[in-house]
């Protein structure tokens, strides 16, 4: 079955095939089981760090596999939790920017990610440089150097350690953001995001043959497939499912359980045991069916609105979880039962980033934005060709 899709017009209007697809799929209801989803993703990043990494027995004042065995199957495979979060957020870059220009999409990001990300960095050096000397610990404390450099979100690719060993995933992200904007310079149209996801598949997979570290860098092909995938998933989401939106989208879960080989070694070095192989690409495969079944309407009826509200908890408590929570856990944890003080952390954190959220990312986002908007407005104004003056005699 194949799609015909119109170029578009000289003026930049949406071409009438792609518009009359788009009218004719109808009104989409609110995806709420994303929120959901983001939510369930974060969990499992959190109980990867808090439950299954073994490397810290100091936290828990013992072995989290002989104090919470449970609790550490269930954290040791959690970690999948991040591929999860790479396939929301190709489906949902796509559908926040589908028609938007280059200022409106870096305007999102910004105000989506650097509020809440500055102070969760101004918190977590907090409690890194005061917290361990008031305990008399010996962690060392991060320099004020390395505390700013983390603030631009840059310190990657700098050779600065991560405030926070979750913000790897930042730096993910923003090459999906860089590579996503490029293309948003020439407008998003249905042929020109298949086209996109498949030049980045081919470069991804050759990547590693290329001998070419910044080609590496940049299409990130370990977790290329997940972005593209979730890019996949929002044009049958916006469209229809077809033939060729099917086949990418199992091309990508192919490379995917691939690739996944290459970084089950790191998360033993964490776990201190094996990771079967086979568990993870059943929940890696789950990922996938997951948010595909989202996009084509399985989940229609789940209207429950507090899963906005669950949502926007997820990106404070994915930044101020691990550094912050391994300080509560080894305080609490000499007073409390294993579970008890996960339970107690666990809410701890909750009301931090719900605190983050509702102090710093709902007053500050807006007005963020407006200034950001009238930036951009006055780069186009002073960019447009002066009006030639008349002529003097």
């Amino acid at each position: 079955m194949t799609s015909t899709v119109m170029p578009p017009s000289v003026d930049g209007s949406v071409p009438r095939a792609e518009e009359g697809a788009r009218r004719s799929s109808g009104k989409r209801p609110r995806l709420y089981v994303l929120d959901g989803l983001r939510l369930i993703a974060a969990m499992g990043v959190v109980g990867w760090h808090w439950l299954g990494v073994e490397r810290f027995p100091d936290v828990w004042h013992g072995l989290p596999s002989k104090l919470m065995p449970v609790g550490h199957l269930i954290g040791s495979y959690s970690w999948i939790g991040v591929e999860l979060f790479f396939i929301i957020s190709g489906f949902v870059i796509c559908m926040s920017c589908w028609g938007r220009s280059v200022g409106d999409f870096v305007t999102s990001r910004i105000v989506r990610l650097f509020p809440a990300y500055w102070v969760c960095v101004l918190i977590t050096a907090t409690v890194l440089l005061i917290v361990p000397k008031i305990w008399g610990d010996d962690t060392s404390s991060p320099t004020i150097s390395r505390i700013l450099t983390n603030l631009t979100m840059m310190n990657t690719p700098l050779g600065v350690s991560d405030l926070d060993p979750v913000y790897w995933t930042l730096w993910a992200e923003m090459r999906f953001y860089v590579l996503f904007g490029v293309m948003l310079i020439w407008g998003l149209t249905y042929r020109r995001v298949l086209a996109f996801c498949g030049v980045w598949a081919f470069l991804a997979i050759i990547a590693g043959q290329a001998n070419f570290p910044l080609l590496n860098t940049i299409v990130q092909p370990t977790y290329a497939w997940y972005f593209i995938a979730g890019m996949v998933i929002y044009l049958m989401y916006r469209y229809k499912a077809n033939l060729m939106l099917w086949a990418m989208l199992v091309f990508c879960w192919l490379i995917a359980q691939d690739q996944i080989r290459g970084v089950i070694g790191g998360y033993e070095y964490g776990t201190r045991h094996h990771i079967k192989w086979s568990y993870i690409v059943v929940l890696s495969t789950l990922c996938f069916v997951v948010v595909t079944a989202a996009a084509l309407g399985a989940f229609n009826w789940m209207q429950w609105k507090w899963l906005t509200v669950a949502g926007s908890l997820t990106y404070p408590l994915y930044l101020l979880h691990q550094e912050i929570g391994f300080q509560l856990i080894t305080r609490l944890r000499p007073g409390l039962a294993p579970y008890a003080t996960l339970a107690v952390v666990g809410a701890i954190m909750l009301l931090a980033a719900w605190l983050v959220h509702r102090l710093i990312e709902r007053p500050f986002a807006p007005m963020l934005k407006r200034r950001l908007d009238s930036s951009f407005q006055e780069i186009r104004r002073l960019s447009e060709p002066e009006a030639k003056s008349p002529t003097q005699s």
